[in-house]
């Protein structure tokens, strides 16, 4: 990987403490030392600081130092009042900017650390995807936010468990280590109760006693839950999140909606209203399903045009289910006026013609 050249502002800052050393110097010599140009030479130490690190301040700093002797010499202004006045203000500079450039080194290193540790936990809960699951290939992509937002919460996880595929896809509200945290709460859960549940509203109830219970209603998850049997049908639950892309056989597109809007997950029990209610859609061989979060529907051009999902469709083509979500994502951050602001997670679904063999049990 290539490395990528600093801003040129960055490279301009880097290179002034040379420059204001270099113009104080013939400066102080063509007029003379009588003008007193001689302690602004600790102007730079002054500017490594602000852009480089402690080493580097205290190099230039000393440079500043030899430079002062060299200016005292040529203008016989050693030992002279003037001369040690310049030779306090440098080190007294380039002690302050070395104390400077260190606190300023930690503080980076902080938000870093802490950056660098929120992803090492996102990346071992969404762990990868089972390739095949059932009579289901799976495909999943993750794009991730810019630098100060790309720790998110958005979630995925696919289980073949005893009573289907079953499969969530959720965005926690808020980013950071809570938003990892939240989500760790609701793919813990939702890992326990696809295998022990039978019924899909049984298995979302615990999905909301234990997000209700561990977050305390101070953050909550939009999320969809599905489960594809064995009756070509998959069956839906939905907290408050974007419907799914169902793609049909001929290329048609729906976006199933539930009877009636659920609350988020983590609100339900106290906003006093009814869980969401299940339904049921056609989902045959030869179909594919897209779950996805709103980062994906939410994303704008230049014009501040939302990303036209329905309309990229005809992207998921392509026999190879990771090629076909691949494609579907390229499009994605070619249409976004720049860097996303938003996690956005795909997980695609795509019903192959294997069906009958994998409710025997066999087959891949």
């Amino acid at each position: 990987m290539t490395g990528k050249k600093p801003p040129s502002s960055t490279r301009v800052l880097s290179w002034m403490p040379v420059a204001v050393m270099t113009v104080v110097a013939v400066v102080d010599v063509v007029a003379g030392p009588g003008v007193g140009f001689l302690p602004l030479v600790s102007l730079g130490p002054a500017f490594a600081s602000m852009v480089g690190g402690w080493r580097r301040t205290a190099v230039i700093g000393a440079v500043a130092l030899v430079l002062c002797v060299g200016l005292g010499i040529s203008g016989e202004l050693i030992a002279s009042r003037r001369w040690y006045t310049a030779m306090a203000s440098v080190a007294g500079v380039t002690g302050v900017g070395i104390a400077a450039a260190v606190m300023r080194s930690r503080r980076e290193a902080e938000p870093a650390s802490v950056r660098s540790i929120a992803e090492v936990a996102q990346r071992v809960l969404l762990r990868p995807v089972p390739l095949t699951a059932g009579p289901l290939q799976v495909a999943v992509s993750y794009t991730s936010a810019v630098a100060e937002a790309r720790i998110g919460g958005d979630l995925y996880e696919v289980v073949a468990s005893p009573h289907g595929v079953r499969v969530i896809v959720g965005d926690v509200q808020g980013k950071g280590l809570a938003a990892v945290e939240t989500a760790a709460v609701v793919l813990g859960a939702f890992r326990e109760a696809a295998h022990d549940e039978p019924d899909l509203v049984r298995l979302g109830e615990r999905l909301e006693r234990s997000v209700s219970r561990e977050l305390e209603g101070e953050r909550f998850v939009t999320a969809i839950l599905a489960e594809v049997g064995s009756a070509h049908q998959v069956v839906f639950l939905n907290y408050g999140h974007p419907p799914p892309m169902l793609v049909r056989q001929e290329g048609t597109v729906d976006f199933p909606e539930p009877p009636s809007y659920a609350l988020p997950l983590g609100l339900g029990a106290h906003g006093g209203g009814e869980g969401p209610r299940p339904f049921r859609v056609d989902f045959a061989p030869g179909e594919q399903l897209l779950l996805y979060t709103d980062g994906v529907t939410e994303t704008r051009d230049e014009t501040g045009r939302f990303y036209p999902l329905a309309d990229r469709a005809y992207l998921l083509k392509d026999p190879d289910a990771h090629g076909a979500l691949q494609a579907l994502r390229t499009d994605l951050v070619r249409h976004a006026a720049g860097p996303h602001h938003d996690d956005a997670a795909m997980l695609l679904l795509r019903y192959h013609g294997h069906h009958d063999r994998n409710e025997n049990g066999h087959g891949n």
